[in-house]
């Protein structure tokens, strides 16, 4: 029976409303689980091809030849990779690049992909790597150069000839936003380059590869006596960082679309609510014809269980379709073809879907089993209503579930949870207002106008509801096209005409002077040069900072990592102190940026001990320095008394404004100082909006889904008041009003609608962008008036058009056929 009455009230259009909004709330989060699953899926088929081995040895320092050693008496291949950042030159053109020094036996699982072109369509595969002399470079590093093939480059010392294309290598699957091109070269002309020495910044892989049982038993002899600030990686958590990428994005994408099943929720409890009350009759005559009240209510626990599993299939295969923008859009981050996803997000949907539909849709229908049957003669009979807390509060329960489970842990799920109730009632609350203001001005209207406002404010909840529903997704996404748009340019706009817009690192003890004699005879004035040493935070008050210590993720990243130390005797003139004092002369100290030290608890008179060279290195800490990093200074979150450092290797850094008419000066820089490494920040710049662009768009992407979510509450609460928008129109057609005065009032409402709900987006979105921009970026941001432009007409047109489609048996249907059925 529950399937039969289900199939009739499908075709009578009933839970079509309620049907669009689950399968809105389902695509919307399985279009991201499609995706991830398809990456995750990807890493573990190809776990040993992202290591290009069985097993690796990954450290700053190099791999004593021991390691290498002990693997050849297991039977076992090895192969050795070297990476560090260097300046290509071209002539007068110059790019900063991501330098892979291979052995002869690179990749030893996996294959490397070249071309004889750039962006050729046929790939080839190598026997071996570049031999010596040669070097294979990405294609946008050939078009930023004006490179072909057969053309040479300078890298540091030497000249290298360009010999093949390189499309792909097999262990850089994980660097997503991976922002310097590659240039892979032979490890055995590295020396010859001068670009390695004594405190560069590199990472050395020896990688390993054989049988599993010879690889298991490699790995457990030398697990426990690695060098320093090295780790062992196997297959079985091969790339952490793409593992910690691809859970961040799951999480932000995932919860991004939860936003948009909230709303497709609210829908839903509306659709049912009227669904309930439209069958009040049924279920009352069920109950004459002897069915027991938990029959009655079998029958639409049924049907709503039915409508999930259903639901949860389509939005399923919708967000299987909805899931390839995404890959279109983030997939050029993704190196590799992507395999076809598993059955897991189609069980996620089903879940999202039971749990939304039980939790906002099943509430309103409890009422049906408590219907007597004497409603059949009484109309007045309904049973007891179900409280509207309830209804909603049962939905919020299940989605708080949801966000906890897509989340990963509770404290992030209640902060989403709670941002986007606080979101919801600072946009009610606007709504509320305007509603309010604009029914105080109602009498300075036309006809159809006052018709329109009449209408908005008779029904003062279901406008509020419909101008929060469809105002939420258009501020988020007005949001990010300010942030993607405007914010990042006005913050450049910001900074001084002067500021630091190039950096030069690892400059050597030795060339110290030498470099400041030739920026000087080049008129490039530096304040002043700092020294860089590397170190690893390892006790706070003698006790030992391991990352599992700390909850904050921050925290975690920053114990588990070397930092970059200075010392100087003078305090920064751009760090003021917020806490202690600075160090005198012959006094040792430490002063930490405020708030790294927040993060891991440190405090003025602390004692901090850091892992330098092989050796331990101890102080108090005298003061705590206040850091601003977007003003392009040289700046460090440890900074020592020179007597605590002096001693200890260090390279240099230093940063300078440099004319764009005088670029030229820069090639001839790193002729002279090869092992130097050139930092352009407008480069950087541009290359980091690319990323931003990108991200942003998949944001915008999934946020789309929550504009459909509002449009389906519109349509639910417009479908919640046919019957009394029908009546309605039938006493006014009565009365002697056209049929153009109606639909002129019926489009004049939902253009006010969505105008107000544009008003709020453009408000909501420019304040919050303005706080965004003051705090983070430290400037003052207006906004502009495209964005009110284009919010309220944007939603005064969507509004007016799902309005109209809504309501259009309002208009056709002749008044007689209403006033027969009162």
């Amino acid at each position: 029976m529950a399937f039969t009455m289900l199939a009739r009230e499908w075709r009578s259009g009933d839970l079509r409303v309620l049907m669009l909004a689950l399968l809105v709330a389902v695509s919307g989060i399985t279009s991201v689980a499609f995706f991830v699953d398809r990456v995750d899926r990807a890493m573990t088929g190809r776990a040993a091809e992202l290591l290009a081995a069985d097993l690796l040895i990954n450290g700053r320092d190099p791999i004593s030849d021991e390691y290498a050693d002990k693997a050849k008496a297991l039977g076992l291949a090895t192969a050795r990779t070297l990476t560090f950042r260097s300046v290509v030159l071209a002539g007068e053109s110059m790019r900063l690049t991501q330098v892979k020094a291979v052995s002869s036996a690179y990749p030893l699982r996996g294959q490397v992909k070249v071309a004889d072109e750039a962006f050729a369509s046929e790939e080839q595969v190598p026997a071996s790597p570049p031999a010596s002399g040669e070097v294979w470079l990405e294609g946008r590093l050939l078009a930023a150069l004006g490179l072909r093939v057969g053309e040479s480059i300078e890298l540091g010392k030497s000249r290298l000839r360009i010999s093949k294309v390189l499309t792909y290598e097999p262990d850089r699957g994980g660097q997503l936003f991976s922002i310097a091109p590659r240039v892979l070269m032979n490890l055995v002309d590295v020396p010859a380059t001068g670009l390695v020495t004594v405190g560069s910044r590199v990472r050395h892989r020896l990688l390993v590869a054989g049988p599993r049982e010879s690889v298991a038993q490699y790995r457990a002899q030398v697990q426990d006596n690695i060098p320093p600030n090295a780790r062992v990686e196997g297959v079985e958590d091969a790339r952490p960082e793409l593992r910690q990428t691809l859970s961040r994005a799951r999480q932000f994408l995932g919860l991004a679309a939860l936003v948009g099943v909230l709303l497709a929720g609210a829908a839903i409890a509306v659709s049912a609510k009227r669904h309930a009350q439209r069958h009040l009759d049924v279920a009352a005559l069920l109950r004459c014809f002897g069915s027991s009240r938990a029959s009655v209510l079998r029958i639409y626990v049924t049907q709503i269980l039915a409508l999930a599993v259903i639901g949860g299939l389509l939005g399923s295969a919708l967000g299987f379709l909805a899931q390839l923008g995404l890959t279109a859009i983030l997939g050029v981050y993704v190196v590799g073809n992507l395999p076809a996803p598993g059955a897991a997000p189609v069980m996620i949907g089903l879940t999202v879907a039971i749990a939304t539909l039980v939790g906002f849709g099943l509430p309103p229908l409890l009422n049906l089993h408590r219907v007597p049957p004497a409603r059949v003669l009484r109309r007045d009979l309904a049973g007891t209503p179900v409280p509207s807390w309830l209804v909603y509060g049962a939905g919020l329960g299940s989605l708080f579930a949801i966000a906890w489970w897509q989340a990963g842990y509770l404290k992030l799920a209640a902060m989403v949870m709670g941002g986007a109730l606080a979101t919801l009632g600072v946009l009610a609350l606007g709504a509320y207002l305007l509603v309010k203001l604009v029914g105080v001005a109602r009498n300075r209207f036309g006809p159809a106008a006052r018709f329109a406002v009449a209408g908005v404010t008779r029904r003062t909840g279901t406008s509020v509801m419909q101008v929060v529903a469809f105002g939420l997704g258009l501020m988020a996404l007005l949001l990010l096209a300010l942030v993607r748009g405007e914010m990042l340019q006005e913050w450049r706009r910001s900074l001084p005409p002067d500021a630091p817009n190039f950096f030069l690192v690892n400059v050597q003890t030795d060339e110290v002077v030498r470099l400041q004699a030739e920026l000087t005879r080049q008129q490039i004035s530096i304040d002043s040069i700092h020294p860089m040493v590397r170190g690893r935070l390892t006790a706070i008050n003698g006790e030992a900072v391991t990352p599992q210590q700390f909850a904050d993720p921050r925290a975690q990243r920053l114990a588990a990592r070397e930092a970059n130390l200075s010392f100087s005797a003078d305090k920064p003139e751009h760090n003021p102190l917020l806490e202690g004092r600075w160090w005198q002369p012959g006094e040792d100290g430490w002063s930490v940026e405020a708030g790294i030290a927040k993060s891991l608890g440190i405090g003025v008179g602390d004692t901090l001990r850091f892992h330098i060279a092989g050796l331990d290195v101890e102080g108090p800490v005298t003061s705590l320095r206040q850091v601003k990093w977007d003003s392009f200074n040289v700046n460090f979150f440890y900074l020592a008394s020179p007597d605590l450092l002096r001693d200890y290797p260090a390279t240099y850094i230093t940063n300078f404004h440099l004319d764009p008419s005088r670029r030229d000066v820069l090639a001839a820089l790193v002729r002279e100082f090869p092992s130097v490494t050139v930092i352009d920040v407008d480069a950087l710049m541009n290359q980091v909006r690319g990323i931003m662009d990108h991200a942003t768009m998949a944001i915008e992407y999934v946020f789309a889904f929550t504009i459909l979510a509002g449009l389906m509450v519109l349509f639910a609460t417009i479908h919640a008041t046919l019957d009394e928008r029908r009546h309605e129109a039938a006493i006014l057609r009565t009365l002697g009003a056209q049929r153009r005065l109606l639909l002129g009032g019926l489009l004049t409402e939902f253009a006010l609608l969505g105008g107000l709900a544009g008003f709020l987006a453009a408000a909501t979105a420019t304040a919050t962008a303005a706080v965004v921009a003051s705090q983070v970026f430290g400037f003052t941001f207006d906004g502009n008036a495209w964005t009110w432009l284009v919010g309220i007409l944007f939603g005064a047109g969507i509004v007016t058009l799902a309005g109209f489609m809504g309501t259009r048996s309002v208009i056709r249907q002749p008044p007689i056929y209403t006033l027969r059925s009162l």
